[in-house]
Formats: C-alpha cells, sequence, structure tokens
C-alpha cells in the first residue's frame, strides 16, 4: 500500500503514526505547507520512519497535487474544508481512491458518480464526529432489524440521539470554563454557530445557530465516570435519518456534543450578545470581528500543559422495538490522550479511523465504490476489531424496556 497524507497537523500526525506502524503500507507521503512540527513528529516514531517521505505542499498547485497522487494507491485528506471538492476531482482523475474526516460538500455526489465508473472509492466523514459515530449508529439501528418476517415494515426506532465530545480529564479541567483544545478553537467557535436540525415528538425542529445553547435546547445526560454533562444539538441530524430509513418514523432524535456543566450558559450569554459574530467592528482605530477577538483572547489560555490528557467521546443512545420486545442499546467509545506518543485523543481517534480507512479499501474489506458514508458501507465489526489493535475499546450496552 502507498498512501498519500494531504495536512500533516495533529490529526495528520496521528494518521502517520499509525501508517507507520503498518505492516501493509510500504510507502507513504506527507505533505504540508509548514514541515517543521511533522519534521519533528517522525524523527520521534520509534518504526516506521523510513516509510515516510515529507513534501512541502502547495495545495493550490494542482500539478504538484496530481503527480504526489501519482505515486499513491490513496490518498487521506486531512487540509481545510475549502479544498476538499478539487482535491477529489484530482483524486479520481488520478485513479486513486479518497478518505477525509470532514462532511462532504455538494459537489461529491457528482464526484461520487465518477469515482463508480472508474471503480473508486470516495470515502468522506472518516473521523470521530463524523466518522466513529456514524459507524456505531448503522450498527445500532440494525441491531434492530426484525428477525420474524410477519413484523417487517413495523416502527421500529421510536428515539436515536448521537453524542459527540472532546474533554479534558477532571483533574486537567482547570480555568474557568473548564474546557481546553486540541484543535483550532476556531474551528470550535465556527461549531458554535453552526444551525440545527433535531427531530422533537415526531416533527423537524430546527435551530438557529446562536439558540443552540438555549436551556430549552439542552440536556443532561449522565456518565457513570465523570457524572453529569450538558448537551447541545450539533449540525442536522436528518439526512443520517433519511439514509437510516427511520426519518419518517422516529420521535426523538438528534446529534449532540457534550461538555462539562456550566458551558452551555456561558457561551449562551455570549452568543446573545454577538460575541461570536463574524461582522468587523471598529475598535480604537482597528476593525476586528467579535469572534476573532475571542478567538485570540481565550485560545492560549485553553491549551493542555504537559502531562495533561484529554477525553474524546463517541456515545449512541437507540431506543425501540425488536420482536415485540421494548429495548435500549447503547454504543460507546472513549479514548485518552497517549502520554507516551503525545498524540491527544482527538487526534488518535481523527487520523487513526482515516488510516484505518485507506487501509480497509485497500486491502478489499470495503469493497464497494463511488460515494460511500460510514453509516451504510463500513463493515462495524471489522472496524471495531481494527479499533482495538489501536487500543480502542468499543462498549457495546443491552437493556430490556418495559
Amino acid at each position: 500500500m502507498r498512501i498519500l497524507v494531504l495536512g500533516a497537523g495533529l490529526q495528520g500526525r496521528a494518521a502517520l503514526h499509525d501508517l507507520a506502524q503498518s505492516e501493509e503500507v510500504s510507502h507513504v507521503i506527507a505533505a504540508d505547507a509548514d514541515l517543521s512540527g511533522v519534521s519533528r513528529f517522525v524523527d520521534s516514531l520509534k518504526a516506521g520512519r523510513a516509510k515516510i517521505e515529507l513534501v512541502q505542499l502547495d495545495a493550490h498547485d494542482r500539478v504538484q497535487v496530481a503527480g504526489l497522487m501519482q505515486r499513491a494507491d490513496a490518498v487521506i485528506v486531512l487540509l481545510p474544508v475549502a479544498f476538499h471538492a478539487a482535491i477529489a476531482r484530482l483524486a479520481v482523475d488520478n485513479g486513486i481512491h479518497l478518505i477525509n474526516s470532514s462532511y462532504p460538500p455538494p459537489e461529491f455526489q457528482e464526484i461520487g458518480r465518477a469515482a463508480k465508473e472508474r471503480g473508486l472509492s470516495v470515502l468522506p466523514e472518516f473521523g470521530l464526529d463524523p466518522g466513529i459515530d456514524l459507524v456505531l449508529a448503522g450498527k445500532a439501528i440494525r441491531e434492530f432489524d426484525e428477525s420474524d418476517p410477519s413484523r417487517a415494515g413495523r416502527i421500529r426506532i421510536h428515539q436515536f440521539y448521537s453524542y459527540g465530545a472532546g474533554f479534558p480529564e477532571p483533574h486537567a479541567a482547570t480555568g474557568p470554563l473548564y474546557y481546553k483544545i486540541t484543535w483550532t478553537l476556531d474551528g470550535v467557535l465556527k461549531s458554535y454557530r453552526r444551525d440545527a436540525r433535531v427531530i422533537r415528538d415526531g416533527k423537524v425542529v430546527d435551530i438557529p445557530g446562536r439558540e443552540i445553547f438555549a436551556p430549552s435546547n439542552t440536556h443532561t445526560v449522565e456518565m457513570q465516570e465523570w457524572g453529569a454533562f450538558e448537551a447541545y444539538p450539533n449540525g442536522d441530524i436528518l439526512n443520517y435519518l433519511e439514509m437510516m430509513g427511520i426519518a419518517t418514523t422516529v420521535r426523538e432524535a438528534g446529534r449532540f456534543a457534550m461538555r462539562y456543566p456550566g458551558h452551555c450558559a456561558f457561551w449562551y450569554t455570549l452568543a446573545q450578545l454577538g460575541f461570536l459574530e463574524d461582522q468587523p467592528l471598529a475598535v480604537g482605530g482597528a476593525s476586528i470581528a467579535p469572534r476573532e477577538f475571542v478567538r485570540a483572547l481565550l485560545e492560549p489560555q485553553l491549551q493542555f500543559a504537559e502531562g495533561e490528557r484529554d477525553v474524546a467521546l463517541i456515545r449512541v443512545d437507540v431506543r425501540g422495538v425488536k420482536n415485540g420486545q421494548k429495548m435500549r442499546r447503547v454504543y460507546q467509545v472513549i479514548d485518552r490522550r497517549d502520554l507516551d506518543t503525545g498524540l491527544m485523543a482527538m487526534n488518535r481517534t481523527v487520523g487513526y479511523t482515516a488510516s484505518i480507512g485507506a487501509q480497509m479499501i485497500l486491502r478489499g474489506d470495503i469493497q464497494k465504490r463511488g460515494l460511500l458514508s460510514p453509516l451504510t458501507d463500513v463493515d462495524a465489526d471489522l472496524f471495531f476489531k481494527e479499533l482495538a489493535k489501536r487500543g480502542i475499546t468499543v462498549q457495546q450496552f443491552e437493556y430490556a424496556e418495559q
């Protein structure tokens, strides 16, 4: 296997670490605009350094990108979303499979059709959230399939909740926000303005971005290890419900992010006051957007210290009926920072997952071609085994309900 990694930031380094450990991977090209950080990381690897080639990348240079693709069997794209459609077209044109960890833009439908004609797989949304959450969701929903043919077609799923979270371990949750970042704060703040869509009492409810932290839109989740967490809406659930075939029948559904208590009230106040807006304000002769000011002020204060660990969490909670019996299934993944490698849990669960996706496609574990979804096109049991090899375990719970 020859794999190209475009973007060697925090997630990209985790992908490189995983690819370097794989005996099936013979060569890895890691391309990034700034090689200083990744060069030090590669030098620190205990195994597989010799198979990694570092290349200075101009992602706008399609000739350079195409040339790199011609030396690979698959490309893992961990660049900003603005590059994704153009990079995906280049991948198909150059005859290689593509994997990324982001939501697919509309252009991916057309790109997926072209990929299918060429016998190629395009697998977006294959990181943590989206990614692991979607594989868990597909697995959980399929567990409610009726074994009795006479019950086929009956409403099976009543509630579908999916949770994703990245947070510091309790002893590392210092400071007034009890929160620290494992990726850019700019990305976090943008997600705090994203509109959401959930299902309540069988009806679609649209939630404006500035209202996602409102008390009426949040709820509490009790976690056995850490106690209560706040959950707030995170994006649009409807497309995934349609893919699972339950959009018109499920009564309650949503995708949520979780934080320590107090987070939602704090950010709801800031959102209402305009601190997350992008429109620049004139201040003392300078012009700055409120969100950019918040980022510049808080980002240095929300960094993990040496020896502190983050936690990455995915939880899928489904209630329904199978063979006439009410039941509840919960699938959960919890990972922590690896202090030996320095890789954060968020880096591992995104980068390792993308690496696994590339290897599963090239190994033949994923044989479908065209535009794929982790929800429907990844063998969950095989994927769980791959996670387990990397020390990431999937917990499964089943409860009979009255």
